[in-house]
């Protein structure tokens, strides 16, 4: 996630990092030396992925995939250890100002988590439900490989050998985790499966490529000749190297199904999963905290949560408990579209009418504005998946390729309208598309830094902005009111239920009804997010933790500026250094605290 244009943003934030007087001459001389090496260094890294390249709008490397083998990943490594070493022969960390310090600290601290996390690499599955590369990978050919001429066609051809290459690696390393007893819970396979299925053919793939011909064709870029060259190209591709490789796919896995537990616990059944798990949740909260304690907080946070969703329940007079407004509100059919085409575009429309609406008043909030624009879509066919989270994917750091908001819309059922408002402002603005997008356009600081993720910061801000959407003017609807509660107990109960499967002994089953029993979330949904967790262990629970510390920030520095705060300076304070670990971004916050007094 990531990119900023600068709108009227206060001149204390450019003064808050050199303690409001002008830096010794030394320290600017640093500076300017310092980021110069970080954007060598930081392009020395892109070049490693042209994935990453794509993602990014450019088009060096433009017919190559990454490389996804174990190597790569020492190599990677080794680079990553060299660079720091240089870094602190290079740089005194002492003659840098702030905000250069938290640079440096930043490129460290990616370093040792790497680093760290190099003896759990065979911990992580490869193929699963919510992010393996055998739905990635198409994903990205279609959506992010712009062909603008026949060479950028050519370019897409010689990415389907690479897609080929790389799927195969990916394969080997499934199997050497298997072979240590690695393996994903069965309903991971049944997925994948049908996934794969789905791609075999490559179809989704070859009517992209056909697409994108026929638009050379049309714009006269390409002659007719060398449009049937292409063609011909492209299903010699895909019958050659991509089909044989998801075949490959398929026969493993279907060899492999009969081994894997249809009731697993977590990861911490496997060997070393108790440490792995603990390394997952420093990752993902970029805090210290222990499951025990993220699951305290998941349970005070549901308390909480509970007795605010009650006070909304009495608000309208519904005659009942709140299991049994829980019930009314997952089952009434005023809170859900039809099953239908039809209501799958109501809820698109309606999603992007609550979007417009709240972009006219960004500018009361914040100083800085995104230039980048925002698509809402429906997720593809070839991974849409039934009750399946909505997401977010970045748009290009020049705004050609614009943000979009991804929704799972196979199963109406599964989409309550309740709920639908607080997820677009979660996805979009001010949440996802927004914090991304300035972070990307961020010219004050390295430009690693304005593509750098951290799960608690950027998942964290997208939950804080949920309610804050309501400071907005948002949820005129009481019953979208408690959506936005449903949303947010939703990730409290993220806490509990996470650590309960990786650390606690949960089962799948066990996670369900705790969810069923404190949520109004449909059966759906809830069976996707389980299922999500037991996959993705630590992911989950970077949203509330990171949201918590947001909004404790934000009442320290209003108790601290008194009648002094201002909310526009607090906001471009946590967006204008783009993602950082919670301890850094505390750090930014203070200094502009202290700025103000």
């Amino acid at each position: 996630m990531k990119k900023i244009i600068f709108l009227g943003i206060p001149m204390f934030l450019f003064l808050s990092f050199s303690a409001c007087k002008e830096a010794p001459k030394q320290v600017v001389d640093q500076s300017e030396e310092l980021n110069k090496w970080f954007d060598t260094k930081y392009e020395e890294l892109l070049q490693m992925s042209p994935l990453s390249l794509t993602v990014q709008g450019r088009k060096d490397q433009y017919d190559k995939i990454d490389d996804m083998s174990k190597e790569a990943e020492d190599k990677e490594l080794a680079w990553y250890t060299q660079s720091v070493k240089e870094l602190k022969e290079k740089f005194n960390y002492d003659n840098l100002n702030d905000t250069d310090q938290t640079s440096y600290d930043l490129w460290v601290y990616q370093y040792e988590t790497l680093k760290e996390g190099k003896i759990f690499r065979d911990m992580s599955y490869v193929f699963d439900q919510m992010r393996g590369n055998h739905t990635s990978l198409p994903n990205y050919l279609i959506n992010f490989h712009k062909v603008d001429s026949l060479s950028d066609m050519k370019a897409y051809v010689s990415r389907i050998q690479e897609t080929g290459r790389a799927i195969n690696q990916l394969i080997a390393r499934a199997k050497d985790q298997a072979a240590l007893g690695i393996i994903p819970p069965k309903f991971t396979f049944e997925t994948v499966i049908r996934q794969a299925q789905g791609l075999r053919n490559g179809t989704p793939i070859l009517e992209d490529m056909n697409r994108k011909i026929d638009a050379l064709l049309a714009s006269e870029k390409i002659a007719s000749e060398e449009a049937t060259s292409l063609r011909a190209q492209s299903e010699s591709a895909i019958n050659n190297y991509f089909k044989p490789a998801y075949e490959n796919l398929l026969s493993w896995l279907e060899s492999e199904e009969d081994n894997a537990e249809p009731k697993p616990t977590g990861v911490s059944r496997h060997p070393n999963g108790k440490d792995f798990y603990n390394y997952r949740l420093k990752v993902s909260t970029t805090t210290d905290l222990t499951a025990d304690e993220i699951h305290e907080i998941g349970l005070k946070e549901v308390a909480r949560i509970k007795g605010e969703m009650m006070a909304i329940k009495d608000k309208v007079g519904f005659d009942g408990d709140l299991d049994a407004f829980f019930t009314f509100v997952n089952t009434d059919k005023q809170f859900f579209f039809p099953n239908t085409d039809e209501g799958r575009q109501a809820y698109l429309d309606e999603s992007t009418k609550y979007l417009d609406t709240i972009n006219k008043k960004l500018p009361d909030y914040f100083g800085m504005l995104p230039k980048a624009k925002l698509e809402v879509r429906r997720v593809e066919a070839f991974r849409e998946q039934d009750g399946a989270p909505q997401h977010y994917m970045q748009g290009t750091p020049d705004g050609s390729r614009p943000g979009t908001y991804y929704v799972h819309l196979s199963d109406m059922n599964a989409m309550p309208r309740s709920t639908m408002e607080g997820v677009a402002y979660h996805e979009g603005s001010p949440g996802h598309h927004m914090q991304v997008s300035i972070a990307q356009e961020l010219e004050s600081v390295p430009k690693f830094r304005t593509q750098a993720g951290f799960n608690a910061y950027s998942e964290g801000w997208a939950l804080y902005t949920e309610a804050l959407a309501k400071e907005m003017g948002g949820y005129q609807n009481p019953y979208y009111d408690f959506g936005r509660l449903v949303n947010e107990i939703w990730r409290a109960i993220r806490l509990v239920v996470d650590t309960g499967l990786h650390a606690k002994g949960w089962t799948e089953a066990d996670g369900i009804k705790y969810f069923k029993e404190n949520s109004s979330i449909s059966d759906g949904a809830i069976k996707a997010e389980v299922q999500r967790y037991m996959v993705m262990p630590g992911q989950a629970t970077g949203y509330k933790i990171g949201m918590l510390k947001i909004q404790e920030l934000r009442k320290k520095a209003e108790a601290a500026l008194g009648d002094q705060f201002d909310i526009k300076g607090f906001h471009d304070t946590v967006l204008g250094g783009g993602a950082l670990p919670l301890k850094l971004l505390e750090r930014r916050v203070n200094d502009w605290v202290n700025s103000q007094k």
